[in-house]
């Protein structure tokens, strides 16, 4: 995949993610029931979607991190090592920062 591809990718990536959180906000607002057993069910349900709404902020925080790397010439190449990341890891992680040999507990 080359760079423009990767990028397109990484940047409808980014827009799901930005459309997930915004109906997790939306959820979040909505008022809670009056019944205090649906009360109990709902904040449950809130936890879990605040959870999910902080790993979607993560994942864009990184990938708009790839994009930088993207623009800098730096995108594809570890941090750690200074090899190539293979296209495979890429493609499972667009965000890599390192290769799998350096991500490999020695």
């Amino acid at each position: 995949m080359d760079l423009n591809q990767r990028k397109k990718q990484i940047q409808d990536r980014i827009a799901e993610l930005t459309g997930n959180m915004q109906k997790i906000s939306h959820d979040l607002d909505q008022p809670l029931p009056a019944d205090l057993e649906d009360q109990a069910i709902d904040l449950e349900d809130d936890e879990v979607l605040e959870g999910i709404g902080r790993a979607n902020l993560q994942e864009v925080r990184l990938l708009d991190q790839a994009l930088k790397r993207i623009a800098d010439g730096s995108y594809g190449i570890c941090q750690k090592c200074g090899d190539p990341i293979s296209q495979a890891r890429l493609d499972a992680v667009p965000y890599a920062q390192i290769c799998r040999h350096c991500a490999s507990p020695d």
